[in-house]
């Protein structure tokens, strides 16, 4: 954060998620001997969900993206940076090449703080990629355009307080009172 800044403080977590045309499968509970039927597909095409949520308030945006890679980051950071513009947000996020590439440009409303390599456990973020995934399992999708459509309708359910419980893990829940008290 920088020393002179006399915004209001928001902490983030981010991260992304691949969805892509290949069914999620789940296990199902079925008779002794009963093998589970059900529709599968096999095809590779996917993108990637760019998102960024504030545990503390529930406050949310995502972005469907073609691939993730350093210049696709850029355009999320940019875009957040434009959507939420009052606020010096301090965006928590894993150290995936992508966001630690020597090209990023940092917007200046921005400052970003690194997890551990490797914990994707600490990212409360993972949590709602975790709820999609199941919310998504079972169906297949003609093409890709389908598949982000309900995407976009899965986000839009998500309110407030659905998003408090998945990502407000209490020790992020008493730094962040802590630091913008």
């Amino acid at each position: 954060m920088p020393a002179r800044n006399r915004k209001p403080l928001k902490i983030r977590t981010q991260d992304e998620s691949r969805w892509g045309l290949m069914t999620i499968l789940r296990r199902r509970i079925t008779l002794r001997g009963v093998k589970p039927m059900r529709k599968t597909q096999h095809q590779y095409a996917n993108g990637w969900l760019y998102g960024a949520v504030a545990p503390a308030s529930g406050e949310r945006f995502f972005l469907l993206l073609p691939k993730l890679n350093a210049a696709n980051m850029q355009i999320f950071l940019d875009l957040f940076a434009e959507a939420y513009p009052d606020p010096f947000h301090v965006m928590l996020m894993d150290q995936r090449g992508a966001h630690t590439a020597k090209c990023l440009r940092i917007p200046s409303n921005i400052g970003l703080v690194f997890f551990e390599p490797a914990c994707p456990e600490l990212n409360p973020t993972e949590r709602l990629g975790e709820d999609r995934r199941a919310k998504l399992a079972g169906q297949c999708f003609a093409h890709l355009d389908c598949l982000e459509d309900e995407i976009c309708a899965h986000l839009d359910q998500y309110t407030d307080v659905v998003v408090q419980s998945l990502t407000g893990y209490p020790y992020l829940r008493e730094t962040i009172n802590a630091v913008c008290s």
